[in-house]
């Protein structure tokens, strides 16, 4: 569930994009360098790298899309010590214990509002006691978590990254048996409202584009792959700031920032260039008002994003050669020759972006619907 999305977008019916995919790269999250709220000092702890996790199929690299044929069971290499033991419940919180704040946020926050539910917990809004301003707080149940380790990620990873388009992380906690997460909270909604129920003129393309490339600019640089670039993770201020929120935002199978492995070449080089796929996606939703194969069966349009050349935009006609052009950057099915985040600043297209300020009349529109 996302930490910060209006009830509406959190109660919205998963949509093709929403389905997983195998073999995709981690994921990356962040925070900004905005004011906190009153806490605790926060405590640091190193992630190890694991396997990759897999992609939602609207942002899917079709070199990512095919399962690797397995090695069969009498081929597979014996190690000669002994297997893990798994985590138990008891084992698995004392380790997070170690790397949230201490204390109980309830002591300087209150006035808790459920504003949206998900599988593995709640989000709610609260007021900081002493301020009054309003923070999202992202309460997940440890029990219910298909990928317990990716709460580490939730409270480690994100709260590194520091910059004025990314959604920031203030503190963490433990309040019985559930991660406690205190966000910044983005009053003006997801762009997928936007996007739904309005249309969006090249200025505007421009102005979330060059904000969402200027996060991941600084992700890519620290090692960090966000990994679920959607409209719905993209949230706005009420003056228009474009913020990417940390992290896959609904399905927990998808949760949590994770750092990319420090591999060399190819690989590495790989894995980074799904973001780009994903906001390729995003743009076609923008002009068209829906992602592609939107009206497709979920596990069609995976197959369809895996086999077919990349997806065209439905009203191509409408828009300039300069946003085909950078269009054309983003979708291409070899990784290699897709653009970075970092050429993809230098794009002409992105000389038509507005100041924040173009996304507000969007943001007026959606609430007198």
């Amino acid at each position: 569930s996302s930490p910060l999305l209006p009830p509406q977008a959190e109660s919205r019916p998963a949509r093709p994009q929403d389905l997983v995919a195998p073999n995709g790269p981690a994921s990356g999250g962040a925070g900004s360098s905005r004011a906190h709220p009153p806490g605790p000092p926060r405590s640091k702890h190193p992630e190890p790298p694991h396997p990759p996790p897999g992609i939602t199929p609207h942002a899917s690299d079709p070199h990512l899309a095919r399962q690797p044929n397995p090695v069969p069971a009498s081929q597979q290499p014996r190690s000669p010590q002994r297997e893990p033991q798994r985590v138990s419940h008891e084992q698995f919180r004392a380790a997070l214990q170690m790397v949230v704040d201490p204390g109980d946020p309830r002591t300087y926050l209150d006035n808790f509002i459920k504003i949206g539910e998900g599988s593995t917990g709640i989000v709610c809004i609260a007021t900081v006691k002493s301020t009054g301003k309003l923070v999202a707080v992202k309460k997940m149940d440890l029990r219910k978590q298909q990928r317990r380790e990716l709460l580490f990620n939730e409270v480690v990873i994100m709260r590194d990254y520091q910059h004025e388009n990314v959604v920031e992380m203030y503190n963490s906690y433990l309040v019985g048996d559930e991660l406690w997460v205190v966000m910044e909270f983005l009053e003006g909604g997801a762009l997928t409202d936007i996007v739904t129920h309005t249309r969006m003129n090249e200025e505007q393309i421009a102005a979330v584009c060059l904000a969402v490339l200027k996060a991941l600019s600084v992700l890519h640089a620290q090692g960090v792959i966000h990994r679920d670039i959607k409209s719905d993770s993209i949230l706005l201020t009420h003056d228009g700031r474009v913020s990417v929120a940390p992290g896959p935002s609904r399905r927990p199978e998808n949760g949590g920032a994770v750092a990319a492995p420090p591999l060399i070449g190819l690989f590495f080089f790989f894995f980074f260039k799904v973001d780009i796929w994903s906001l390729g996606v995003m743009v076609i939703e923008m002009v068209d008002g829906e992602p592609p194969y939107f009206n497709e069966p979920p596990l069609k349009a995976m197959k369809m994003i895996r086999d077919n050349l990349p997806p065209k935009l439905k009203h191509g006609h409408k828009v300039s050669p300069s946003l085909k052009g950078f269009l054309d950057r983003m979708l291409v099915r070899d990784p290699v020759q897709r653009a970075t985040a970092t050429e993809l600043l230098k794009h002409p297209f992105l000389a038509k972006a507005g100041p924040p300020a173009s996304i507000v009349p969007l943001m007026r529109q959606n609430r007198l619907r």
